[in-house]
């Protein structure tokens, strides 16, 4: 398939408090496949977030290239095709919201890039109906709950009609209900075809991609389907990473001496192989 997203070669530091560069991405190569919903996750400190920052040219590589949808990044003549293309839904909602009032916020992307009113008015609608929060058009944005603000957010970045999705911690402020809200809208949207890239510590959100890709240290330790991560449970387990309750019972019981299958991921798959044993 086709690949939307590109990096070759990222390397990316900061600045400490004495001065010194700390590496945070030492080497990043990958390729992702437009329409594919992949999830990223890793200990704090992997470089989750500065990956995301990079593919829509919010920090540039340092070292190495990033392409969006076949743009280099790096080329400033292209930053605002890059932001169109790839738009970007952070962990704080009210850092993304600038108006007072919902439909004029989810109009002020749209407005920044020259779309002519009536299909801004048209961008707007289509975008509060795809996250289930036309009714709250005209409200005020500060009156809403965390997780609707967070709806206004992801229909801000859908107004400006990218191609490719970056949610950097969407849920990571939000209550179980607001999560699971913002999970459904995220896959409704990557069944209408977006390319989705979820950056998470939620592991069982982690599930419900397509793949998985696993950063520690800067690099990438693993690539693959949730099915092949998450039967590298011990190592996981290793980087401190919550796995979903249904993987780590299955680890612990393995640890026990039950001899399980290394790739169970539901509690269905998990009961089943219980069932099974002798």
């Amino acid at each position: 398939m086709e690949s939307i997203i590109s990096v070759k070669d990222l390397r990316f530091a900061y600045e400490d408090e004495e001065g010194e560069l700390q590496t945070v991405l030492d080497g990043v190569s990958l390729e992702i496949e437009k329409g594919s919903f992949v999830a990223m996750v890793g200990p704090n400190g992997s470089g989750k977030s500065t990956l995301a920052k990079n593919l829509n040219a919010l920090l540039l590589p340092q070292s190495g290239k990033v392409y969006a949808d076949g743009m280099d990044t790096s080329d400033d003549s292209l930053l605002w095709e890059i932001r169109r293309s790839v738009g970007m839904v952070f962990q704080n909602p009210d850092n993304q919201l600038v108006s007072a009032v919902v439909e004029d916020d989810i109009a002020f992307g749209p407005e920044n890039i020259g779309v002519p009113p009536e299909e801004i008015r048209q961008r707007v609608d289509s975008a509060l109906e795809a996250v289930g929060m036309s009714r709250f058009a005209k409200q005020a944005p500060h009156m809403l709950s965390g997780g609707q603000k967070q709806r206004i957010a992801i229909a801000g970045v859908l107004a400006m009609q990218p191609d490719v999705m970056v949610f950097d911690e969407p849920t990571a402020m939000l209550d179980p209900r607001g999560r699971g809200e913002i999970m459904a809208i995220i896959e409704q949207l990557h069944d209408a075809g977006k390319t989705v890239i979820l950056i998470t510590h939620f592991m069982e959100e982690a599930a419900r991609a397509d793949r998985i890709i696993v950063l520690k240290d800067g690099k990438i330790a693993a690539d693959g389907t949730p099915r092949e991560i998450y039967s590298m449970s011990e190592q996981l387990h290793g980087m401190k990473l919550e796995l979903p309750f249904a993987v780590e019972l299955a680890r612990r019981l393995r640890a026990g001496g039950l001899d399980l299958p290394a790739d169970i991921l539901s509690e269905e798959e998990l009961a089943e192989a219980l069932c099974s044993l002798k």
